[in-house]
């Protein structure tokens, strides 16, 4: 019987794929050569792929073969994950690493395989667990109070992903608009919840009478607004800036040395 020998060119470099409603595959290259390391160019040929858990002949958790043609190069071009198999490639965790892949051949058509060597699969795999891990990650949230964003959450995206976030108590209720900047700066100036972002500002005018309105249709759902009057970073000239009244709901301008309050915001 021939010996075939295999060469594994480009396992480091494999590229996510996708099939339209198809699981995720990755790519795999391989050149077939003899015994006596000649190329074997425009040569059918069998292949199985077995993916191993653990270490080198770990468990198996997903087997698939192809019948396939060398190129002219010698060249097999597979599609992990779309060979035929009675495994299922979407639901191997590739978090619970590492993973290893076993490649065999068969050149007579018979399938008898031989086992020309095992590699570890390396990013690709991995890449597939980071798509899945994003949509873990990634959690969506709704208008309401969340203490993992800093606070009150008063706007928000149609995916529920992103928005805005209100701080639930006042962080200065007698300062000029210029303190009001420096303490909104300061991570030491804020509520427990603010303290895990360092990303806290002033809101805007358009913000402040969001904010307002949100007080009004869920009282108490922010935290008391002890100021009559907030700062807006909106600014009309170098020594005026808006003001946003939280008890008639009108919005004026004030000098910059003007004492009021301040509630700050971030994104998310």
């Amino acid at each position: 019987m021939k010996r075939i020998l295999l060469s594994l060119v480009a396992i480091a470099t494999l590229s996510l794929s996708s099939l339209a409603q198809a699981p995720e595959g990755f790519n795999y290259q391989a050149v077939v050569r003899n015994a006596g390391g000649i190329i074997l160019n425009n040569q059918p040929v069998g292949m199985r792929l077995t993916v191993q858990q653990g270490s080198i002949g770990g468990t198996a958790v997903y087997t698939e073969t192809f019948s396939s043609t060398t190129n002219g190069y010698g060249l097999v071009n597979l599609e992990i994950g779309t060979g035929t198999t009675a495994d299922d490639f979407s639901t191997i965790d590739w978090a619970n690493g590492p993973y290893f892949m076993e490649t065999a051949v068969d050149f007579l058509g018979g399938m008898t395989w031989v086992v020309m060597g095992t590699s570890q699969l390396m990013s690709v795999p991995y890449a597939l667990h980071s798509k899945t891990a994003e949509s873990i990650i990634e959690p969506t949230y709704t208008i309401g109070l969340w203490p993992e964003l800093g606070g009150y959450v008063f706007r928000i995206s149609a995916d529920g992903r992103h928005g805005l976030v209100v701080e639930t108590q006042d962080q200065c209720n007698s300062c000029s608009w210029y303190v009001a900047q420096d303490i909104i700066s300061s991570p030491l100036n804020h509520s427990i919840d603010g303290e895990l972002f360092k990303d806290w500002r002033m809101p805007t005018k358009y913000e402040l009478n969001e904010i307002l309105f949100e007080t009004i249709i869920q009282p108490g759902s922010i935290g008391g607004f002890v100021g009559v009057g907030y700062w807006c970073s909106s600014e009309i000239n170098y020594g005026i800036a808006g003001n946003q009244n939280f008890i008639d709901g009108l919005q004026d301008n004030f000098s910059k040395d003007f004492l009021s309050s301040i509630r700050a915001v971030r994104a998310f």
